[in-house]
C-alpha cells in the first residue's frame, strides 16, 4: 500500500516537547499558546454566567467556546509567513494532493513583500492578472486574503505616494471583473454571498476615489536636486526608465525635461528594449521628412505586442526541488543562502525568476 503522507524530502513540521509528549507547532498570524488552545472543561464552565451542570450541555458549551476562541485568535487567518512553498502538480507515492493558486497566494508572504519597493510592482502586477482572469479560481480563504493584501497596497500608496497609476489600473480591472461577475454572469461562479461582493465593489469604488483625490505634496530639499545635475546625467537617467508613461510624466515637470523626454534617441532605445527588430519592420512609422518617429512607433508596437517586464525583485522557482520562494538577497550574500532547503550541488544553476504571468501558469493543470 503506498504511503500517502507528508513528502519525506520536505523539511517536515516543527515540534516542541511538553510534559505530555511531543506536540506540533502551528503558526498563524500570531502564535497561539498551547495553554490557551487546550481550555479545560472546568474553566469554561466556570466562566459562563449560566450554571451549566448537565454533561451534554456543558460539553456543547465547551465546543462552542473553543470554536469562538479559535476564530477570535485567528482573525488574521490565512496570512502565513512562509518564504517558500512546494509546487505539487499531482499525486505521487510520496506526496498526496497538489498545490493551487489560492494556496500559493495564502502561504507566500505577500504582505511583507509589498513593503519592499523592489517587490511592490511585482505583487501589484500579479494581483492585476489575478483580477482579470483568475479571481473565480480562488477559494474563499484565498479571496479574503487577496482583498486584505489589496487593502494594504492601497494604504501604502496613500501613505507613501508610490506608483499610484499602477494601483489605479489594478482597481479598474478588478472593478470591471466584479461588475461583470455580479451583474452579467451571475452569482453561481462566486464563492460566498453576493452581498459581500457588492460591498467589496463599494470598497473598491471608495479606494478609487481616494486615489483620484490623492495630492502629492511638493518635496522641499535644501541640497542638490534633479535639476541641478548636468543635462548629460539627466538624459542618462531618463534612458534607464523602462516605462514610457514615467518619461512623459517626468517631461511635464520642467521645460528642460520636456525637451529631454522628446529626444529621438531616448525613444529609439526604449523601442529596442521592449521589441525586436522583426517587429520594427512590420510597423515602421515615418515622419514627413522620411525619418522614423520612434515615439509614435513605440505606442504603435505597444498595441500589437507585449512589452518586456522589468522588476526589482521577483519570486524564484527551483527546477530541482520544484519550490517557489522569495529570495532574500542579504542572506544570499552573507551566508550563501539560496532561499529554500535545496539539495542540488549547485543551487544557483537551478533557479529561474518567475514573472507574474508565469506564476499563474504554474498552477494551471
Amino acid at each position: 500500500m503506498p504511503f500517502l503522507g507528508q513528502d519525506w524530502r520536505s523539511p517536515g513540521w516543527s515540534w516542541t516537547k511538553t510534559e505530555h509528549g511531543w506536540k506540533r507547532i502551528v503558526f498563524y498570524g500570531h502564535e497561539l499558546d498551547d495553554d490557551n488552545r487546550e481550555i479545560e472543561l472546568t474553566e469554561l464552565c466556570s466562566d459562563i454566567e449560566e450554571n451549566l451542570f448537565v454533561g451534554d450541555v456543558c460539553e456543547l458549551a465547551t465546543t462552542k467556546r473553543k470554536k469562538d476562541f479559535y476564530n477570535n485568535n485567528t482573525k488574521s487567518q490565512f496570512v502565513f509567513r512562509d518564504k517558500w512553498i512546494y509546487v505539487q502538480k499531482g499525486s505521487t507515492k510520496e506526496r498526496h494532493g497538489y498545490c493551487t493558486l489560492g494556496e500559493a497566494l495564502n502561504r507566500l508572504d505577500f504582505s511583507s513583500a509589498i513593503q519592499d519597493l523592489r517587490r511592490f510592482n511585482y505583487v501589484a502586477k500579479l494581483f492585476q492578472l489575478i483580477a482579470r482572469s483568475q479571481l473565480t479560481s480562488l477559494s474563499g480563504a484565498a479571496q479574503k486574503n487577496y482583498f486584505n493584501i489589496l487593502e494594504k497596497i492601497v494604504r501604502k500608496v496613500l501613505e507613501d505616494h508610490y506608483n499610484p497609476r499602477l494601483v489605479k489600473e489594478l482597481l479598474q480591472d478588478l472593478s470591471s471583473t466584479l461588475h461583470s461577475l455580479t451583474i452579467h454572469v451571475g452569482r453561481c461562479v462566486l464563492v460566498g454571498n453576493v452581498n459581500i461582493w457588492l460591498c467589496r465593489l463599494e470598497t473598491i469604488l471608495k479606494w478609487q476615489q481616494q486615489l483620484n483625490n490623492l495630492q502629492i505634496p511638493k518635496q522641499i530639499c535644501d541640497g542638490m536636486s534633479f535639476n541641478d545635475l548636468p543635462l548629460y546625467m539627466q538624459s542618462q537617467i531618463l534612458c534607464k526608465l523602462s516605462d514610457a508613461y514615467d518619461i512623459i510624466n517626468l517631461g511635464q515637470a520642467t521645460p528642460t525635461l520636456h525637451c529631454l523626454s522628446e529626444n529621438r534617441v531616448l525613444w529609439k532605445k526604449l523601442c529596442h528594449f521592449h521589441f525586436s527588430d522583426k517587429q520594427f519592420c512590420r510597423n515602421l512609422v515615418l515622419t514627413n521628412s522620411g525619418l522614423v518617429d520612434w515615439k509614435l512607433m513605440y505606442f504603435t508596437l505597444q498595441k500589437h505586442y507585449p512589452m518586456k517586464e522589468q522588476y526589482g525583485d521577483t519570486l524564484h522557482f527551483c527546477k530541482h526541488c520544484s519550490i517557489l520562494f522569495w529570495k532574500d538577497r542579504h542572506l544570499a550574500l552573507l551566508f550563501k543562502d539560496c532561499g529554500h532547503p535545496c539539495t542540488a550541488n549547485d543551487p544557483d544553476s537551478c533557479l529561474m525568476p518567475i514573472s507574474p504571468q508565469h506564476f499563474i501558469d504554474l498552477f494551471k493543470f
